[in-house]
Parts: structure tokens; C-alpha cells; sequence
């Protein structure tokens, strides 16, 4: 039979695997919008969602506040076919299963509907020209306006989106440590926040080139990564966990094993017969 120190081993063991798997962070959806820059009114407006989200449901917020369920798919989108100003605000995604409270998003995207009337801002770089890999560059955005709210994004690029807040007329993004992944075409437009609000036709696009290191268009080269890092999920803590539940369970069936009686053990040496005390069996 089975002590009780290996009953008392499995119970503790169930306690604490259920505590440490309890404990796993839920996935956390990143989002991302498209087109990348202001919405003009009655214009269509498509939001993204990536999450490897398991068992759990995926929902939509805006302003902190539930507007849809998602199918918690590996990506899930959901269109406004005709974009009001209404339609503006804070968006994100967040997941979680029935028994568990939706976590705070690491990720939120800002949509701004508005009509665009200011005149478009001139983009520049600095330095001018390629961008040496792993160098420095600025994204300036000037226009001719006094406390303005400043969108620079990446055209084809939905996760690429800055906020700035400028009030002598130039807002600068900064770019450290460039790379294949920020090669691309920059705009950026400004407005304000009035009621309602009114914002800027986009400027003339920038194009940002990186020069040195290996082309990633030569064979046998990864091109560079296009997902933002929050959509990768980190398996390390279930790993862990699931190292030590496997742990377990060999550990539990080594006790038990070494606890089952062997082959002639636990026999009763009184029933054998003792040599000395055999007698010839008398002939009649």
C-alpha cells in the first residue's frame, strides 16, 4: 500500500502546483490601427488584436470600457465602416477567461477623427541622407502653429505611431539604435484638441534608408522582425512550471514503486519447514 509520507507528498505537491499555475499571467493583446494617420470623417478605420490567448476571450475597450467580444483567434479585427468623430478615443485590447479579471493593457492606440483642414507640415531627418545601422536619427516635424498635438507614423506600418506635444511649432522623434525594421516612408500631420477637433493635411512623405551591415534582401539573410515584441509570447514561467509537474509525477512514481513489497519479501519465515527438526519417515 502506499504510505502516508507519499499521500502527504502528492498533497502538497497538487497544492502547490495549483498555486504556481494559478499564477501565470494572462496574455496580454497588443493592437495596432489602420491607416496610421488622423481618420477623416466617414472614412473606414480597421483595428487589429494579436494574442496568443489560449482558452481565454478577447475584448474590445474604448476609454476603458467594453465595446465588443472578439474570436480569440491568433489576430482579430474589427472595421468601422464609416468613422465618426464619436468614434475617437483610446482603444485596447485585453483578455481573460471566465473565472479570471480582464489585466490592465500594456498597449493602447489613440484614433482621431476629424476633418483636415490645416495645411500640411514639412518632415525632415536628421542626418540627411542614409542612416548608418545602429546610429542615431531625429524625425522633425515643423508647421507654422502654436500648441498643437503632433502624429508622426510609418505609411504601411500600423504599429508605428508617435504623440508629441509641441508649442513653438516643431516636434522631433528620435530614433536610437536604427535597424532593417525602421527603413521605411515617415508622415506626421498636427492639430488640435478643440471641439471638434481639426487637424492638418499629412505632409510629403520622408523616406528613412539605413546604410551597412547585410542586405536583407541577399539570400540566406532573416529579414527583420515586422511584429512588435509584446505580441511574442513568453513561455518561460510555464515552462518552468511545466518542468516541475513532470518532476513530480516521476518523483511520485519512484516512492510508489519503491514502496510495492518485492518478490518473496514480507513472507512469513515460520511456515518453512526447519531443516533439523525433519525426521526419515518411518517404513511400516
Amino acid at each position: 500500500m502506499v504510505s502516508a509520507l507519499t499521500i502527504l507528498f502528492l498533497s502538497c505537491w497538487q497544492a502547490l502546483w495549483s498555486e504556481v499555475s494559478g499564477k501565470l499571467p494572462a496574455p496580454r493583446p497588443s493592437i495596432s490601427v489602420s491607416p496610421s494617420g488622423v481618420i477623416v470623417l466617414g472614412a473606414a478605420v480597421t483595428i487589429r488584436c494579436q494574442c496568443q490567448c489560449e482558452a481565454r476571450k478577447l475584448f474590445l475597450y474604448k476609454d476603458g470600457i467594453q465595446i465588443k467580444e472578439l474570436d480569440a483567434g491568433a489576430r482579430d479585427e474589427f472595421t468601422i465602416p464609416s468613422a465618426r468623430r464619436g468614434d475617437g478615443g483610446f482603444y485596447s485590447c485585453r483578455s481573460h477567461s471566465s473565472s479570471e479579471l480582464p489585466m490592465d493593457p500594456c498597449d493602447y492606440v489613440r484614433i482621431v477623427v476629424a476633418e483636415l483642414s490645416y495645411p500640411k507640415p514639412s518632415i525632415s531627418l536628421s542626418p540627411h541622407g542614409e542612416v548608418v545601422l545602429g546610429g542615431t536619427v531625429i524625425i522633425r516635424c515643423e508647421c507654422r502653429c502654436q500648441n498643437v498635438t503632433v502624429l508622426m507614423y510609418k505609411l504601411g506600418n500600423p504599429d508605428v505611431r508617435r504623440w508629441a506635444e509641441t508649442a513653438g511649432g516643431v516636434a522631433e522623434f528620435t530614433i536610437d539604435n536604427v535597424s532593417w525594421r525602421d527603413t521605411g516612408s515617415y508622415s506626421c500631420q498636427y492639430g488640435t484638441e478643440s471641439d471638434p477637433p481639426v487637424w492638418s493635411h499629412p505632409s510629403d512623405p520622408v523616406e528613412l534608408m539605413v546604410a551597412g551591415g547585410p542586405d536583407p534582401t541577399q539570400p540566406g539573410t532573416a529579414p527583420a522582425p515586422t511584429c512588435p515584441v509584446s505580441v511574442r509570447p513568453d513561455y518561460t514561467q510555464g515552462n518552468i512550471v511545466r518542468l516541475a509537474l513532470a518532476s513530480g509525477v516521476l518523483l511520485a512514481l519512484a516512492l510508489i514503486v519503491a514502496e510495492l513489497p518485492q518478490d518473496g519479501d514480507g513472507a512469513d519465515a515460520s511456515s518453512s519447514p526447519d531443516p533439523s527438526t525433519l525426521q526419515p519417515a518411518r517404513r511400516v
